[in-house]
């Protein structure tokens, strides 16, 4: 829901994300200009190398490179959660250049051994960095403009890989010259790093008090408690860390699939996997202008659908087995090469749409003296899905299966994990019905949202114009709203759904049910005793006429048991849509204004409790509304 005049581009130009954003591109560009000058001259120059073949050192060399995610996350979140963070990324961004020293040290001598050390060195440097970038944002950005900044690290991380990918087969590839100058490329990087983290504004300590526990193994195991603590939270760390599996695989297998499937080369190999990323970034960018500067989780199912069946997809597209050599050229004057390209940007898409949501609502929902172990959590469970990955794929190849075989188990068991976490957290569920209700039917201006308390108890009232007025508040609210609502529409399909999920409050009158009114009732005191914001609609019953009617007393009786603040507001447009009532019962006209109707949630400044009487809030919804029904 595009609700706000924003350009995410002007973020790269303020120096709270700007400097940040250059300091971790550069960090990913060295990290794989290194591992793959590394990786090409085992491969070309190693033949063997402490007793072992190539293809193995290989493997060991990129081993060594995720040992250290287990071994020092849990370090790196507590020191990141107890000093402030700008000073550690320079010191650690400081140390990086001295890593550099070291690689260009062996590239010079072609000390494969050294290389490997300092490939481990490396490694410890984007462990201890990577709960900082995470954990660094929400102190820096505004809680709207979280997708936005998290698109870009995602975005720039995906680039930086297959910038540095291709720098280091360029670099290699120049006769005599390539390792030295592939080491000064990596001091050169870590330099220019070193002095953008220079203008990273400072971020405080969250929690200077926390007694740093030195035993990696026992901390690890204490962050993913601390994740699990969080119900959310945990399942969103795991829904990362399941694309990291799924990207791992597909990642993984590409150069051979190019090669042995597609019968191409190198160059088709860079040129294809750019595609990948070029899709990532996309869908990263795209999915923070569908979100509308906020969390929105209902993309991330639509990511997770993405990746099954544009996995699927691929399956299908690709051959059996490459029956000749190709160059680029060749593939791309083949018209069905275009629908290979095609699943490859979509399911970059897809994972763009999956995962930028999940970053976002892991720092937005992480208690902030927390949130950096929290994502040291989550880089331990990553780097432990990726070796998983790394197994399946080596005993699926072993038993006989393909590589297209291979992308499509892959496809396969992400729709099974997708439901899985769906059951367990339906809320994802929840709000893709939401937006894509939304979507689909409005084009939603949103005036005022921040008038509501980003944080402790508040009462929502607003006008009652139609069956959807409840999604179109929580679609357009950054807090969870439990509004309460006539049980009869409580109960309506689909609706029914999204109301249990949201916790709505289902109330009947007393001449049907005193009992559920009771229940009702106390259900609202619980719930804002407990400092949730909670929705109502005073007129007690949509409109038929679309003017506002009388506000009853329930208002009243609400605050007389929790004095809280009451924030007013008015949804505009709505009279004639398909889930009025104009001209007769609701949804009973289909398309009558036909799709992507304007309408308007305009907020008002919160009203002390004492002063919300019923007469003066209905006075409050009505100027907000204006004239316009």
């Amino acid at each position: 829901m595009n609700v706000y005049k924003h350009d995410s581009k002007s973020l790269l130009s303020q120096r709270r994300f700007g400097p940040l954003f250059v300091t971790q591109f550069m960090g990913a560009f060295n990290d794989n200009v290194f591992k793959n000058a590394l990786v090409l001259l085992i491969t070309f120059h190693g033949s063997v190398v402490l007793g072992l073949a190539p293809a193995v050192m290989v493997q060991l060399a990129a081993g060594l490179f995720v040992l250290p995610f287990f071994l020092f996350s849990g370090t790196a979140g507590q020191l990141a959660d107890k000093y402030e963070k700008t000073f550690l990324i320079r010191i650690i961004k400081a140390v990086e250049i001295g890593i550099a020293v070291l690689v260009t040290a062996g590239f010079v001598a072609q000390h494969v051994e050294l290389l490997l050390g300092a490939l481990f060195l490396m490694g410890v440097h984007s462990t201890m960095f990577g709960p900082l970038k995470y954990s660094i944002l929400p102190q820096h950005l505004r809680p709207e403009e979280l997708v936005a900044g998290n698109a870009w690290i995602e975005a720039g991380t995906f680039v930086a890989i297959l910038a540095g990918s291709v720098a280091a087969g360029v670099l290699m590839s120049i006769e005599h010259r390539g390792p030295l100058l592939a080491g000064l490329t990596c001091i050169a990087v870590a330099v220019v790093g070193y002095l953008a983290s220079r203008r990273i504004p400072a971020a405080p300590a969250a929690a200077p008090e926390l007694r740093v526990n030195l035993n990696p193994l026992s901390e690890s195991i204490r962050n993913i408690a601390l994740a699990r603590g969080n119900r959310t939270v945990f399942l969103s760390l795991l829904g990362i860390s399941w694309f990291w599996f799924f990207g791992a695989l597909f990642l993984s297998q590409f150069p051979p699939y190019v090669k042995d499937v597609l019968g191409g080369d190198e160059l088709m190999a860079t040129a294809l996997l750019g595609t990948f990323i070029v899709g990532i970034a996309a869908g990263s960018f795209l999915c923070e202008r569908l979100s509308g500067r906020r969390v929105e989780l209902g993309l991330v199912p639509l990511g997770s659908i993405g990746l099954t069946l544009f996995g699927i997809d691929l399956w299908w597209a690709s051959p059996a087995a490459a029956s000749q050599a190709i160059t680029l050229s060749a593939f791309l004057a083949r018209p069905e090469s275009w629908h290979i390209i095609f699943a490859l940007v979509m399911l970059g898409v897809s994972g763009g749409f999956f995962t930028v949501p999940l970053y976002a609502m892991i720092q937005e929902r992480s208690a902030p003296a927390e949130r950096s172990r929290i994502v040291a959590a989550n880089n331990v469970i990553n780097a432990g899905f990726m070796v998983v990955s790394a197994l399946l794929a080596g005993v699926g190849l072993q038993l006989g299966l393909s590589i297209t075989e291979l992308f499509l188990l892959a496809a396969v068991l992400n729709a099974a994990v997708a439901l899985y976490i769906y059951m367990l957290m339906p809320e994802f569920l929840m709000r893709l019905v939401v937006w894509f209700l939304i979507r689909v039917m409005y084009r939603v201006r949103v005036k005022g949202i921040d008038q509501i308390p980003h944080e402790g108890p508040a009462l929502i009232v607003c006008n009652h114009v139609s069956f959807v007025d409840a999604l179109v508040i929580i679609a357009a609210s950054r807090r969870p709203v439990r509004f309460v609502m006539d049980h009869a529409i409580f109960r309506l399909p689909i609706l029914n759904f999204v109301f249990r999920q949201n916790r709505a409050i289902p109330i009947a009158p007393a001449r049907e049910s005193r009992e559920v009114l009771k229940e009702a009732y106390d259900e609202i005191a619980a719930a804002l005793a407990d400092g949730d914001v909670v929705g109502i609609f005073p007129e007690g019953r949509i409109t038929d006429s679309g003017e506002i009617t009388a506000f009853k007393g329930g208002v009243s009786r609400i605050l007389a048991r929790s004095p809280v603040p009451v924030v007013p507001m008015a949804l505009r447009g709505l009279w004639d849509s398909f889930f009025s009532r104009k001209g007769g019962p609701a949804m009973s006209k289909p398309f009558r204004r036909g799709l992507f109707n304007r309408i308007e949630l305009v907020v008002g400044s919160p009203i002390a409790p004492e002063d919300a009487t019923p007469p003066a809030l209905q006075t409050a919804v009505s100027e907000l509304r204006g004239d316009w029904r």
